[in-house]
């Protein structure tokens, strides 16, 4: 359940109840019993409030498996193989597992490829008895919130985005007592294959329109600036996306499930649960390759993205 007071419900749904869980991100959906029998209307309302809200929540899903949660993804779009690097399991799902590390930086899925997914679906499997919260944060209403001065700067702005990001680059572990073997094997595999990509730092959203910032842990540098200006100009926007009044954090309950548009917001795991188990389940659907302002699509720069996804 959310840690925020549930707003009045969302007017104009027929077929689901959406409950607003904070101004600029997040609602709470009910009355969906999530499968692939679905009827049209009613993954068109959810796909409408995934759009308006960027992310929504489910409670209640203990009936979903693997199968079923495949088959719920398959009515909103083709699913991808469950990563571009890491094995997965069956039916194109990816276990966000804590024995293989813990994801508690900000970021947007898989933007290390040109073609980033369009959506996520994280389904609760196993959790601690405190913690592991999950964070979003809108990156639409992050960019229209900048100044007027610094959106002609950022529109034109270019980053290189690529998987080697270390998740905690923060500190030494090799020369502080080890890293833990299945967690040092994971990140072995995920970087068994070396992506780079050129990302426009803004956008097009290519359903609602709206102009968002791509950002997030897997930035190694803005094109054409020095390390120095680089590093102050993107900590300056991850400010502007992450600020709290911008975000929504969800506790999660067995049975719940989170859906993401991941054009638009990035996130962040809590890792607020000491050494216990945390383990979900995701499937990620395809997306396009994003385009500049100017109409320029993104570019490759190392890596074939093409067995992880078409493009949509």
């Amino acid at each position: 359940m959310t840690i925020t007071e549930t707003r009045p419900t969302t007017s104009g749904y027929e077929h689901v109840a959406v409950h607003r869980t904070g101004e600029r991100i997040g609602a709470r959906i009910e009355g969906v019993r999530l499968g692939g029998d679905l009827a049209p209307e009613v993954v068109a309302e959810v796909r409408r409030a995934l759009l308006e809200h960027k992310v929504v929540f489910l409670s209640g899903q203990d009936h979903l498996d693997d199968a079923g949660q495949h088959a719920f993804a398959s009515l909103l779009g083709t699913p991808t193989a469950p990563h571009p690097t890491v094995r997965g399991e069956a039916g194109a799902v990816l276990p966000i597992d804590s024995e293989h590390g813990k994801a508690n930086s900000w970021h947007s899925d898989v933007t290390f490829v040109d073609r980033i997914p369009a959506i996520s679906i994280l389904r609760a499997i196993e959790l601690p008895p405190y913690g592991g919260s999950t964070v979003w944060a809108n990156t639409a209403t992050a960019y229209s919130g900048l100044h007027p001065a610094l959106k002609a700067l950022v529109e034109r702005l270019w980053a290189v985005h690529t998987n080697l990001y270390d998740y905690v680059a923060e500190r030494d572990e090799q020369r502080i007592g080890g890293v833990d073997v299945k967690e040092q094997a994971y990140r072995d595999e995920f970087r068994s294959q070396v992506f780079e990509t050129e990302h426009p730092v803004v956008r097009i959203h290519p359903e609602t329109g709206e102009r968002v910032l791509v950002l997030g842990h897997f930035v190694k540098r803005l094109v054409g600036l020095s390390s120095r200006d680089s590093d102050a100009l993107f900590e300056l926007l991850q400010r502007a996306v992450t600020q709290l009044e911008n975000t929504v954090r969800w506790s999660w309950s067995p049975g719940d499930v989170a859906i993401w548009d991941n054009r638009a917001t990035q996130h962040y795991g809590v890792a607020d649960y000491g050494d216990q188990k945390r383990l979900l389940h995701r499937i990620t659907i395809a997306g396009d390759v994003p385009a500049s302002v100017d109409g320029i699509p993104s570019s490759t720069r190392q890596g074939d993205a093409s067995h992880f996804s078409d493009v949509a």
